[in-house]
């Protein structure tokens, strides 16, 4: 063996070796930097609002990452159990009110909490399901999310001409943040066994990382929400 082709070997090994060894610190270093961004992004938020008694970061010697977090985390749930009561829920009566008066901030205020609402409490309209549609053209898929049934007046104007319409979102990829919202008929959707998760990774990866499939055997495979006789 030539000392060209040991060379050549050597630095194959070493490129394999860095690219193993990437694969590895890369997702650990991107996840480490996403959770610090989050931490510091709630403490710069919360700490400038607390009392100068209650921020631990005035009489310790050292700054306590994530002390604004866990402090946002026990107001929102304190919120939440005194919501639950009389009480509670009286006052934030009152503050909504205020709110639905001021032009502007209410409608703001309406949209997110509709928002939040649905996705957080109404688990049956959120995106738990993934399939394919016909788009941009005949022959053409893409993965979508699946929302719900089409509601409100836009169904009315749907069930006039007997069309049973599923409400559904497409997003692009790499960055799955924002996408079309699109009315297809139920018919028209091929429903993915696979949770929104694994869509996400997909479309996140390019295709690259594909979810394992295991067949169900006569499993249903519902469109959205599946209508009752």
């Amino acid at each position: 063996m030539t000392d060209g082709s040991k060379r050549g070997i050597i630095a194959a090994r070493l490129r394999n070796y860095f690219l193993t060894g990437l694969v590895i610190c890369a997702p650990v270093a991107i996840t480490v930097w996403l959770v610090r961004s989050v931490i510091e992004w709630a403490d710069s938020w919360v700490k400038p609002y607390l009392p100068r008694f209650y921020n631990p970061d005035n009489y310790l010697p050292v700054a306590i990452p994530g002390s604004g977090l866990l402090i946002a985390i026990v107001v929102i749930t304190l919120v939440g159990f005194l919501t639950a009561n009389l009480v509670g829920r009286s006052i934030v009566n009152f503050g909504e009110s205020l709110l639905n008066r001021t032009p502007l901030v209410r409608t703001i205020y309406k949209s997110l909490k509709q928002i939040f609402q649905t996705v957080l409490q109404d688990q049956s309209s959120s995106f738990k399901t993934a399939g394919l549609i016909e788009y941009p053209s005949p022959g053409l898929w893409s993965l979508v999310f699946i929302a719900t049934d089409a509601k409100g007046e836009i169904a009315a104007k749907f069930n006039e001409r007997g069309m049973d319409m599923v409400a559904v979102f497409l997003p692009p990829t790499p960055l799955p943040t924002a996408g079309y919202l699109l009315f297809v008929p139920r018919e028209k959707i091929l429903p993915l066994q696979m949770s929104a998760e694994d869509a996400a990774k997909l479309l996140i990866s390019g295709g690259l990382v594909a979810p394992d499939h295991k067949p169900l055997a006569n499993a249903p495979r519902p469109v959205a929400q599946q209508k009752t006789a």
